[in-house]
This record gives C-alpha cells, structure tokens and sequence, in this order.
C-alpha cells in the first residue's frame, strides 16, 4: 500500500495494523465454512483429475488410484498439501486448509476404491 508523503505516521501504522487484523481474523472466520471434499473436488480437483491433464489419476480410475491407496492416507495428504510432480501444493490453491485438501483426497480415493474416513473439522 502506497500512502501520501503527507500521510501522518501514526495514521499510516494504523493503517498497516488494520491490514494485519483482516487477515489475522480470516481464518476464525473460516473454520466454520469448511469445504466438503466433493466440494474442493468440484472447485479445484476437477480441472485436471476429471481428464487426467499432466499425469492425475483420472477420478474414479481404480487402476490408476490403486497404488496411491495403497501408499496410505498420510502419503496422499502430505504430497496434495505440499504438491508433487505437476501437482502445486494445495492444488495451486493456497486458501484451502489443510482439512479440506485431505477431504478432497478422501473423496477422490473412495471413488477409485478405498474405503476411508472423510477428516472432520
């Protein structure tokens, strides 16, 4: 934020102050606007699991998910979280938490065949 030359100093932290405040209170804010993991699925997941774009397991493809299943519930977590491959971290979504990401999985993998519990908040 750019501010006048003329900008009294303790106007501009104040300011600067307010800024942090708005996002120290957005994720309050959020915690009880978790997303389901059909939900991140559909918002962000979608756009290359449905097609398989750059390598993703296509939703659904037991063959494909067959080995990412078998590697457990933290491994596809912590990749999806972090990314891996082409995969960016959180899906190139950086405002999903943590358990929205796992939800996401969670609904991806139990459509290829696992039987996993979808994290609660």
């Amino acid at each position: 934020m750019r501010l006048p030359r003329s900008t009294p100093p303790t106007h501009a932290i104040a300011l600067v102050l307010a800024g942090f405040a708005t996002v120290l209170a957005a994720p309050a804010a959020r915690a009880s606007e978790s997303k389901s993991g059909e939900a991140v699925y559909e918002q962000v997941c979608k756009a290359c699991h449905a097609t398989g774009e750059a390598g993703a397991p296509r939703f659904g493809d037991r063959a494909a998910w067959k080995p990412l299943i078998a590697e457990g519930q933290a491994m596809l977590f912590r990749a999806s979280i972090r990314g891996i491959r082409k995969m960016p971290a959180r899906g190139g979504r950086p405002d999903l938490a943590d358990v929205e990401v796992k939800r996401a999985v969670v609904y991806m993998a139990n459509a290829a065949g696992a039987k996993w519990t979808e994290p609660a908040r």
